[in-house]
């Protein structure tokens, strides 16, 4: 059987608790939106495969857990992401001041050379706004990572910061892709490729979509 996909990356979503990312993971893959909130015990993932630059990725996207408590099981799968999202939450300040936290963990615990984008979500509750835009573009700037806001609720820039992030792990494994012209998979990719049959973590299936 003819395989779906060339190269398969693992991308994290970090960020506090009730910011959203399951609602960002779930309009992705599946377009959906639930409003409810559920909050992710632990570490789910998902997966959907995507078309950049004429290189098929699967993409195993990472959905954790903001509460504290879970934050030593979440961190041990910093250091095999080739991306990851920072997200905040533009109705609550607290959210976007702990970016800082996320982005301190992201560097001690992450490899060299992992892709970051940031995240301004809920940009549809206008009329909750603690975060202006500009303060996303300025902490971006910072951490000299490209910015984002979005709305799972209204699908803004969703496809956009997804494929974003993708084209730039590609760009950092530019060399490793080279093998697919003439070979297989170089060697830390089909790592990730028998990962993909494993469900790590503990955790029985990809999760039920909700916010």
């Amino acid at each position: 059987m003819a395989k779906q996909y060339d190269v398969l990356f693992r991308l994290l979503l970090l960020g506090d608790s009730g910011v959203g990312k399951t609602c960002l993971l779930c309009r992705f893959t599946d377009s959906e939106f639930h409003p409810a909130h559920i909050s992710t015990i632990g570490v789910d993932f998902k997966m959907k495969t995507i078309e950049v630059d004429g290189i098929k990725v699967r993409i195993q996207i990472w959905d954790t857990a903001g509460q504290e408590r879970y934050q030593t099981i979440t961190k041990q799968y910093y250091r095999r992401a080739q991306g990851i999202f920072l997200v905040y939450d533009i109705s609550s300040e607290r959210s976007y001041q702990h970016i800082v936290k996320w982005a301190s963990d992201v560097d001690e615990y992450a490899p060299d050379g992992v892709q970051k984008i940031l995240i301004g979500n809920k940009a549809d509750e206008e009329h909750k706004r603690q975060v202006a835009k500009e303060q996303g573009l300025q902490l971006a700037r910072e951490y000299g990572m490209d910015f984002y806001e979005t709305s799972a609720c209204s699908n803004l820039n969703i496809k956009e910061s997804f494929t974003r992030l993708t084209e730039l792990v590609l760009q950092a494994h530019r060399k490793e892709l080279a093998g697919l012209r003439t070979a297989t998979a170089p060697p830390e990719l089909a790592q990730l490729e028998e990962d993909e049959q494993q469900t790590p973590g503990g955790i029985d299936n990809p999760k039920n979509c909700w916010c």
